[in-house]
């Protein structure tokens, strides 16, 4: 399947130097590592602020679904500004959103405000939405065959990440009492600006006049049948990631245990999220980005069948673990075959349809995350988690079989 050629080799385009290419990776990656800890500290905290602050107990997770419509609502406006003014412009203005975040959710805390805590996280998911691009845009000006690595490198600052943010949450969560995490976000917003002088330095290709011209029409490229296998384990992988997440550490609070050992998992779950990323894009050049999805979608419903076999806190880390490996590979597999599909001309407007294809489901599966825990509990969000898994499985393997039919 992945032995396609990509068909963003084909038409001009501009390829940096080896120098700008190692400082831009450098640079994203580091920016990926700090602005990390951005979704960390939500997802550590959002269903926590959420129960202290929810006028009712079922909303308690309502502030992570928000965050993730947040991702999906700014997905195309942030491609649009990128296409339009480069995406180094896209950057700060997702590092502007980080900032707020950490400034309002701090304020909505001191001034006990769920409302204005889900607004905070909405401009934390216009944040994540733009950090998600780095990954993209460290594959321009990058010759083909190397764009994989390229890729895969730089989501591998979110080890970083894993560690900062679920940190950052411990040892800032109890310092201005009587507001638990409002010190939090204050210095979640201060890592946000840091991130932004980092992003500064980055030297991209500026859009061509065949890429503001926007290609082919959207409905031709979407048509396409990797495309759409790319989309769908792309959507499932970073789906279930997300609904197993949103609810682990509100599950873990439910069984009796500590906010410390949540965090713990949590920063266990980050690590193993982007710690693969170092080597995923030699194992795609390898064996495939399609046999790496596949084993991505494998190890998710291991997590799942683990988490069925108990509540200690051990079964929570090693679900959050195998969860973490699985998403790596399922995700940025599925971004390779992205890479597959559109002409450099094309690449904001393919990037960012996916994107938006795949956070819009990931809200989705947010939503109905916190209201199944709310209403059943924890073994309910593992068993329903199988039915889109295996809706994936089908996808990837009906679209493996069509093209050994072709070879």
């Amino acid at each position: 399947m992945s032995s396609v050629a990509p068909a963003s080799a084909s038409g001009p385009t501009h390829e940096l130097s080896s120098r700008e290419q190692r400082g831009n990776i450098a640079r994203l990656t580091t920016a990926q590592a700090l602005a990390g800890a951005n979704s960390v500290v939500v997802y550590a905290t959002g269903a926590i602020v959420g129960d202290m602050l929810a006028p009712d107990k079922a909303l308690a997770t309502l502030p992570i679904s928000i965050f993730v419509v947040g991702m999906a609502a700014c997905i195309m406006p942030a491609g649009a500004i990128a296409r339009r003014h480069g995406r180094r412009a896209a950057f700060l203005a997702g590092t502007g959103c980080g900032v707020l975040v950490g400034l309002l959710a701090a304020a909505a805390i001191i001034l006990s405000s769920f409302w204005l805590f889900c607004l905070a996280t909405f401009f934390g998911g216009a944040y994540a939405a733009v950090v998600l691009s780095f990954r993209f845009a460290a594959a321009d000006g990058v010759s083909p065959a190397l764009r994989a690595r390229a890729l895969s490198f730089v989501m591998g600052g979110g080890v970083v990440a894993g560690v900062v943010g679920p940190q950052l949450v411990t040892h800032t969560m109890y310092l201005w009492q009587p507001h638990m995490f409002a010190a939090t976000f204050l210095v979640q917003a201060a890592v946000a600006a840091l991130s932004a002088v980092v992003l500064l330095g980055v030297r991209l290709p500026a859009p061509t006049p065949a890429e503001v011209a926007k290609g082919r029409p959207l409905s031709v490229i979407a048509r396409q049948p990797l495309f759409i296998t790319a989309v769908i384990c792309g959507a499932v992988s970073y789906m279930l990631m997300n609904f197993l997440m949103t609810a682990a550490p509100l599950a873990m609070h439910i069984c009796g245990h500590s906010q410390e050992n949540a965090n713990l998992g949590l920063q266990w779950h980050v690590i193993a999220m982007y710690a693969p990323s170092f080597f995923t894009g030699r194992l795609i050049v390898r064996f495939g980005a399609g046999r790496i999805v596949a084993a991505g979608l494998l190890l998710t419903g291991l997590s799942a069948a683990v988490g069925l076999t108990g509540v200690d806190v051990a079964n929570f880390w090693l679900t959050l673990i195998l969860l973490g490996v699985g998403w790596n590979f399922g995700f940025v597999g599925a971004s390779a075959l992205v890479l597959e599909c559109h002409r450099p001309e094309e690449k904001t407007r393919v990037q960012s349809l996916n994107d938006f294809v795949v956070f819009g489901t990931m809200a989705v599966g947010s939503f109905a995350s916190g209201g199944l825990l709310a209403a059943y509990d924890w073994d309910t969000v593992l068993w329903v988690s199988f039915v889109p898994l295996a809706l994936a499985v089908l996808v990837l393997a009906g679209t493996a079989s069509r093209a050994r039919q072709r070879a």
